[in-house]
């Protein structure tokens, strides 16, 4: 008699059972719920042309310069320009400063916000307090320093707007009057012998260096207020290490326009300024290179062992175009043998 697989498959079960033994039994795999739902789901219909929403961004607040530079403006003519009271009002206002860091400064500077690619004011309101303002003296440009330092001092972030007007305002002065240009020099000497913040040597002497500035006399006209004002209370030494630090100390020649760029025309030019220190340091500094130079040909000469009447002839043109005197050629020439 056929029993048929089910029944096979009962009489199976209860044989193991009884004799305990064990007999595995494929099962069905676990029933996965979140397979299901993804491949049971569908894409839902939507309705065109409706808006989908988007997380929202923080949106930046749009600039007005203008305001900002009307707000300063106001604060100066509230206070009558007492920069002690000026000062007190901007440390205890809500401006947003580390926005417009440089528009402050200019309007320090020159009492109002400044036109695109210009030094002049721009259409707004305008104070008469300003650096321009001044008189061309320490006198009355002092207090505009200090006044600086007090508000580097409780805003350090300002520093480097105060450097980016200031290069900006050195490259373009030209577009300056003369007085002007006066009292920006005399801030800037004032500025290094106050040790204001912001201002590194760099940032002074190196936009000076433009052509078009060089060539019609402006820079020389500028660094010779510089020199006059800052040597008031400091010393040679101190206004060489400015020079030094921006890279200018063997360069005083290159505020010269070109066509008047020799030793003659420099000590000519700052006799007259009264800088007879400075046209005496710049003819040793001269001296000396020129020695340096003649010892180190005589040197190179001798260990190559040119022919000794041509290494003569060489030293003897040397010595002729410097005009050195001969107790220094001796002892350069003798310096010059032993190192070789």
């Amino acid at each position: 008699m056929d029993i048929g697989a089910s029944g096979r498959s009962s009489i199976l079960c209860r044989n193991a059972k009884l004799n305990n033994i064990h007999i595995p039994i494929s099962l069905p795999p676990i029933f996965d719920l979140s397979t299901y739902w993804f491949m049971s789901s569908k894409e839902k219909p939507t309705l065109g042309g409706t808006r989908i929403k988007t997380r929202k961004r923080n949106i930046a607040a749009p600039l007005d310069p203008a305001a900002f530079s009307d707000a300063v403006v106001l604060i100066y003519l509230d206070n009558a320009g007492d920069l002690e009271l000026v000062a007190k009002t901007i440390e205890s206002s809500d401006l947003n400063f580390s926005r417009y860091g440089d528009i402050f400064f200019e309007v320090v500077f020159i009492g109002g916000r400044t036109q695109t690619g210009s030094v002049k004011s721009d259409e707004g309101e305008r104070h008469p307090y300003s650096i321009i303002d001044c008189e061309p003296n320490r006198e009355a440009i002092l207090p505009s320093v200090v006044y600086i330092q007090k508000i580097l001092r409780r805003k350090p972030f300002l520093i480097k707007n105060l450097e980016n007007v200031t290069r900006r305002f050195l490259q373009s002065l030209e577009l300056f009057e003369e007085s002007e240009r006066k009292k920006l020099a005399i801030f800037t000497a004032l500025a290094f012998s106050q040790k204001l913040s912001g201002l590194p040597a760099e940032t002074v002497f190196q936009p000076l260096l433009k052509d078009n500035l060089v060539a019609k006399g402006i820079v020389l006209t500028f660094v010779t207020d510089f020199f006059n004002e800052y040597l008031v209370e400091n010393s040679l030494d101190d206004l060489i290490a400015i020079l030094r630090r921006g890279k200018m100390e063997d360069k005083l020649l290159d505020f010269l326009p070109p066509t008047k760029r020799t030793t003659e025309c420099f000590s000519e030019h700052f006799t007259k300024a009264g800088l007879t220190a400075l046209v005496e340091y710049n003819e040793k500094k001269i001296f000396e290179v020129k020695l340096k130079e003649i010892k180190e040909v005589l040197t190179s000469q001798v260990t190559e062992e040119i022919n000794i009447d041509e290494v003569i002839e060489t030293v003897k043109q040397q010595v002729k175009d410097a005009k050195l005197p001969e107790i220094e050629v001796v002892r350069v020439i003798w310096d010059g043998i032993m190192d070789a």
